[in-house]
């Protein structure tokens, strides 16, 4: 294949491949950080650590729902909220290794979590309140994990697919809550 068969509309299609490979030696230690990235690693480490705290919290605030949960819809509103918590732990443990990948480190100290996190951890006192504090957290996820895709547009594509898949399953267990509040108090839902 010559050249003009590797150009698109734009520009080279792709980088010479000795280049590739003689930039690829440059800075070995920089790991999956390559002279190609286009964020700026510090920024994009920080703003994942805010995400990570958001997880962070929102399992705690599942787990107690989980075990706080009474009344007659209990158990299996109940299980809905550990299923949750499950999905949010592994959300958690992707955003941190992503932040490790990017030569960051992971900040689960609990010292600040709450004021590091977008969402709040608020405790409801009845099942239908922790559905609705459940949907609340759900929804401010949502709009920062877009922000957070938008940020870092092409210039993180691995980060933003990451966050765009942990966004699609915020925005399920949005609908999830949406549809377990409706069903039991339909004065309460959004629909």
């Amino acid at each position: 294949m010559d050249s003009k068969e590797k150009e698109r509309e734009g520009g080279p299609f792709l980088t010479d491949v000795k280049e590739l490979r003689r930039r690829a030696r440059q800075h070995i230690e920089n790991g999956a950080v390559t002279e190609g990235y286009g964020a700026d690693p510090e920024k994009v480490v920080a703003v994942l650590n805010e995400a990570l705290a958001t997880e962070i919290v929102c399992v705690l605030r599942y787990k107690r729902h989980y075990f706080m949960a009474q009344g007659i819809h209990a158990q299996a509103v109940a299980q809905e909220f550990l299923e949750h918590a499950n999905e949010e732990q592994g959300h958690a443990d992707r955003i941190a290794e992503r932040i490790t990948q990017l030569g960051g480190a992971p900040d689960f100290n609990p010292e600040g979590l709450a004021t590091r996190s977008h969402s709040e951890y608020v405790e409801g006192n009845s099942l239908i309140d922790m559905i609705r504090e459940d949907l609340v957290a759900e929804r401010v996820a949502i709009e920062s994990y877009g922000e957070i895709v938008r940020f870092l547009g092409d210039r993180d594509i691995t980060t933003r697919r990451l966050m765009e898949e942990i966004l699609e399953n915020e925005e399920q267990h949005a609908d999830d809550l949406n549809k377990l509040l409706a069903t039991l108090d339909p004065t309460q839902s959004g629909r």
